[in-house]
């Protein structure tokens, strides 16, 4: 059975659901082995696709089922922008990652992009960047 969608959004989901725990962002980092800046930018609203390494940790950490936060996660497909504009969009932002001018715009609707580089390591420690994008506008982001 499928559970009812209680909450607007994700972020709404894991701060809700956290505060009920008693849980702090600290506390449910710990619990789940994940930073605090992932737990911090899911409750604000910057992460709405998750890996499913961190969908699992956090269903665990908080006592939810995969599918309650599959419920909350964006949804949308985007297929009607091209591969090639993805990858160049994902390369600029990793060229200009130390230019502190650098904008980005949407490309579905033209507005800024909030741009970021995720750093994550893979199992033989080595560093592997991640360009990250969400609209300031439209519900458009770019998502490993």
């Amino acid at each position: 059975m499928k559970p009812s969608k209680k909450f607007d959004n994700l972020a709404q989901f894991v701060f809700h659901t956290r505060e009920n725990l008693g849980l702090s962002v600290q506390g449910l980092s710990r619990k789940t082995n994940l930073d605090e800046s992932i737990i911090s930018n899911i409750e604000s609203g910057l992460e709405l696709f998750l890996s499913s390494t961190v969908r699992q940790k956090l269903a665990k950490g908080l006592r939810v089922s995969l599918d309650e936060i599959k419920l909350y996660e964006k949804t949308e497909d985007y297929n009607f922008v091209s591969k090639n504009k993805i990858d160049e969009l994902r390369q600029m932002i990793l060229d200009n990652m130390g230019n502190k001018g650098f904008v980005a715009f949407c490309p579905v609707c033209g507005s800024k992009l909030n741009t970021r580089i995720a750093k994550l390591y893979d199992l033989e420690d080595n560093l592997i960047l991640h360009p990250k994008a969400n609209c300031t506008k439209c519900p458009f982001q770019l998502h490993s």
